[in-house]
């Protein structure tokens, strides 16, 4: 019962509205969805707690544009070592033809046996990893276990095509999962398509305004079970060629020690280089470029043998 300053009652009223995170009340958020048996989806969960959260088309259609103006991110490139796979993404946003920011992060964990790197527009793409990340730590407390890799690939596949309204306006924010798979022990790249497709890439892997160009270089550098500090050196001089011909994408800046994010996934988990280690292969790179602008030369005779 509540009373007011009239010393009248009337029922409490329950079940509406509720505070979250501290915070007013909110009345969007739907209590029945917590009361009722769903999947382990939090995607699901969102969809019938609170819908309004989740982007759609017609919220972009409102606010109007293409989303040309809107700061996009380039170039993820991933590669298959010894051990595990290892992912790098430059750090240039672009706005246009201006440069938006140029310490962006593009890659993120996701697990700790998974990351993800993301290309296109920069606000939803991260919304994107956010809601996986979320999806994925939801999943591991409701089921007492954690996703199989190929579960994560195919989950971050439906968050992809939940976005195709807002792809089919021009917005579109594409990932790239990687990560070490526990069963097979080995690491496994995938890419993915606007529409929600999800493709399995062999070796190497590379999205973004600059992947024709990191694709090339690593062809020319790649090999079968590289060593993991090789496949790092490999993944720089690929980020390296795509900044020398594609102006969206950011090469290593000595000047203001900014320098690619690297990240590793192996039988250890996730881990991230530090800047410092970063900046290491990204000088060696830079001091090497010096002599040899275009990179090292492909092992021709060696191949032939």
């Amino acid at each position: 019962m509540v009373c007011g300053a009239d010393n009248r009652c009337a029922p409490h009223q329950t079940g509406r509205t509720f505070a979250v995170s501290g915070s007013a009340p909110q009345s969007r958020w739907q209590t029945s969805a917590f009361l009722a048996a769903g999947s382990s989806s939090f995607t699901d969960f969102l969809m019938m707690a609170a819908p309004d959260l989740l982007m759609d088309a017609a919220d972009l259609t409102a606010a109007g544009g293409t989303g040309q103006e809107l700061p996009h991110g380039t170039t993820i490139v991933a590669a298959a070592c010894a051990g595990g796979v290892v992912m790098a993404g430059d750090r240039r946003v672009t706005a246009g033809s201006m440069i938006a920011q140029r310490d962006f992060e593009k890659v993120f964990r996701s697990d700790e046996f998974s990351c993800v790197g993301i290309a296109g527009v920069a606000g939803l793409a991260v919304d994107m990893v956010r809601l996986f990340q979320v999806e994925l730590e939801h999943y591991e407390k409701l089921e007492g276990r954690s996703l199989s890799l190929e579960g994560k690939a195919n989950r971050l596949a439906g968050l992809v095509k939940s976005n195709l309204g807002i792809a089919m306006q021009g917005l579109i924010a594409v990932p790239m999962l990687a990560g070490y798979d526990e069963e097979a022990r080995r690491g496994r790249i995938f890419s993915y398509t606007p529409d929600g497709g999800r493709y399995e890439e062999q070796r190497f892997a590379t999205i973004g305004s600059g992947s024709v160009f990191a694709r090339g270089a690593l062809k020319k550098l790649y090999r079968d079970d590289l060593p993991v500090e090789d496949a790092v050196l490999a993944c720089m001089q690929a980020l390296y060629d795509a900044a020398d011909d594609d102006s969206a994408t950011g090469g290593p800046d000595v000047s203001r020690q900014i320098f690619p994010v690297i990240a590793t996934v192996t039988a250890d988990g996730f881990e991230r280089l530090s800047e410092e280690d970063a900046g290491l292969y990204a000088v060696a790179v830079v001091s090497e470029r010096m002599q040899l602008p275009d990179g090292p030369p492909a092992a021709i005779g060696r191949a032939r043998a």
